[in-house]
């Protein structure tokens, strides 16, 4: 059995890099937003022309972004929303809400001081880890049935 993992949420630290490399050897297919910040920032204007104002520029690449996210979440099969330390990652709770709304199993990834803030997101999951490490033992237990260790 294949699984498509959908990884979204925060770009600033290397959490995917990390899952990605711990799943080596197991039948998932991995996809993502696109993570360098200043091409997922500046698409809409890149492709669809430049804009006067700053909210209209940001505008075009959301929504030019959201085409992307929401393809790779109504193909995956499990999709994992990450909400890291430094930044409010308000896309991440939309990407979990779709993914619930579709019926999608969701894994939620941030630590435990997110957790009182999280508490609806995490009511949706299936599970609620607190390092990449974790939802590669998922994925292995899905795929295996095999428990760590």
């Amino acid at each position: 059995m294949t699984l498509r993992v959908y990884l979204s949420g925060e770009i600033h630290t290397d959490w995917r890099e990390r899952i990605v490399a711990g799943a080596t050897g197991l039948d998932v297919v991995f996809d993502a937003p696109v993570t360098d910040h200043a091409a997922s920032d500046d698409c809409g204007v890149a492709i669809l022309g430049p804009e006067d104002k700053k909210v209209w520029h940001d505008h075009k690449g959301a929504r030019l972004n959201a085409i992307r996210t929401r393809k790779g979440i109504a193909d995956a099969d499990i999709v994992v929303v990450r909400f890291g330390e430094q930044y409010r990652q308000w896309n991440a709770a939309f990407d979990a809400g779709f993914a619930a709304a579709l019926g999608k199993s969701l894994i939620v990834l941030h630590g435990p001081e997110h957790a009182h803030a999280l508490k609806e997101v995490d009511a949706a999951a299936l599970a609620v880890a607190e390092h990449p490490e974790q939802v590669v033992q998922i994925l292995r237990y899905v795929l295996t049935g095999i428990l760590p260790g």
